[in-house]
């Protein structure tokens, strides 16, 4: 039977669910910048939109669904920024698949792309010809950055969270030893206490935590 007051109820408690939620993950999963924040908000929803019409899940079972899947978003967030290997594992990383002119097949496999949809994000980008482009990166949320020839470089930071971003530094054709002997340089003995750090044309640009 269809009862106003428990879809009523089910809808503040989800609302309340989703503001403390959005508040304590960060207000970055209204704009995912990955595929799995993407997956979060649509769970989430769907937990609250098929539950509240359902009147065999009661208020309590619908908040404990609720609360173990806040708990996973709220520990996966965690786990993302103070462990570099699982927020590599679950968000991936840029992936270049065009340089200097030159499609990089390898590249394209690994980021899961066809050559009709190469050529599809390379067109929605206004590009035509693969040898105007410098560097083309598939991005952690699928979008793709193209850096034609005779733009400047594309900035990425090699420490993010405390964490060395070794894709990157292998990008730059430099190692965590040359790294590590620069921010020494700087007076910086511990990565951890980066909070992120990026290079340019020979130039640091680096914050750190007691900055904020």
């Amino acid at each position: 039977m269809f009862i106003y007051s428990d879809v009523f109820i089910k809808l503040v408690v989800g609302f309340i669910f989703m503001t403390i939620l959005i508040n304590l993950s960060g207000k970055g999963n209204l704009a995912p910048t990955s595929a799995i924040d993407q997956v979060q908000n649509y769970v989430l929803g769907g937990i609250v939109g098929g539950v509240i019409y359902n009147s065999a899940v009661t208020l309590l079972q619908f908040v404990i669904v609720l609360l173990i899947w806040s708990l996973l978003i709220l520990v996966t967030r965690y786990l993302k920024i103070h462990v570099h290997a699982v927020g590599k594992f679950i968000d991936g990383g840029p992936i270049t698949i065009i340089r200097n002119g030159k499609l990089l097949v390898h590249n394209c496999l690994k980021a899961n792309l066809s050559a009709k949809e190469i050529d599809f994000k390379l067109r929605t980008a206004g590009v035509y010809q693969i040898n105007e482009v410098k560097r083309a990166i598939v991005e952690q949320n699928g979008s793709l950055t193209v850096l034609r020839q005779g733009d400047g470089n594309i900035r990425y930071p090699i420490i993010v969270d405390g964490q060395i971003d070794l894709d990157i530094l292998e990008l730059m054709n430099h190692d965590e030893k040359w790294l590590l002997d620069q921010l020494k340089s700087r007076g910086i003995t511990n990565v951890r206490d980066v909070y992120m750090a990026k290079y340019e044309n020979h130039q640091f640009e680096i914050t750190r935590y007691d900055e904020a």
